[in-house]
């Protein structure tokens, strides 16, 4: 069984990436590999075309191949709550939560994250078109095996963008190269009230699966639930993790 996501060195998916190395799918009768497809988008594409039977991504991305969830179903969250963060360089000056900062810049996102932004610039009261912001993808970040978030963080330093909307790993090493500001963490309550839940990290899986094989779709659950209880009960588990992968 393949489970595909569109980030590796990134906290955004990374209990997905742990319950393999901690094998938690095996203690639950399942043969698990992980499989790097960026972007997200192409991530659900191969689980509609058979190509992975597992997808760890984000949840509204489901949707760029499954309309109307045709033929997929979340299986679980990894996480609650929209997950990323908007990071502006920090010669501009931005204050936490305070998205005028915006207004006239460039900002990187990757294809679907984006639409997270969008809406909640719009939320918060940004006309995207009169307050002339540019939302793009971050230039260096399509190869495959490159981490976004970092990717993005690099690009902010080049002053190649304004800003970006990416994964903790892209804020933290912004922040600690002393770039970048962080303007919004959606989790931590910044930005408007809703735009917490438009969308989260999720494990996810085609209908044929839950209907081929509902216990091993189960099993998928359980997997994740024993991974996040191992990781609170030794957070030092994580750095075993990120050592045998990295």
């Amino acid at each position: 069984m393949k489970l595909a996501v569109p980030d590796m060195i990134s906290p955004s998916y990374f209990p997905a990436i742990a319950a393999i190395e901690l094998g938690m799918f095996k203690r639950e009768g399942l043969d698990v590999t992980l499989e790097l497809i960026y972007p997200v988008d192409k991530c659900y594409a191969a689980l509609r075309d058979g190509a992975v039977e597992l997808v760890g991504g984000s949840s509204h991305s489901v949707l760029s191949a499954f309309p109307q969830w045709n033929g997929a179903k979340l299986l679980c969250a990894q996480g609650q709550g929209m997950y990323w963060f908007l990071v502006m360089h920090r010669d501009l000056g931005g204050k936490r939560g305070d998205v005028s900062v915006v207004k006239g810049r460039s900002i990187g996102a990757a294809p679907w994250v984006e639409m997270g932004l969008r809406r909640l610039l719009i939320e918060s009261g940004i006309d995207l078109a009169g307050d002339k912001v540019t939302i793009a993808p971050v230039p260096g970040a399509q190869g495959a095996g490159v981490n976004f978030g970092v990717a993005a963080a690099k690009a902010l330093e080049d002053r190649k963008i304004d800003g970006f909307w990416a994964n903790g790993m892209g804020a933290e090493v912004a922040v600690r190269r002393g770039v970048g500001t962080v303007i919004l963490d959606v989790r931590r309550g910044d930005g408007p009230k809703p735009c917490f839940n438009y969308t989260m990290s999720s494990i996810a899986a085609a209908d044929r699966l839950i209907e081929r094989s509902p216990d091993a779709a189960g099993a998928v659950v359980r997997a994740l639930v024993s991974t996040h209880t191992a990781l609170k009960e030794n957070v030092a588990r994580a750095t075993e993790v990120g050592r045998k992968l990295f």
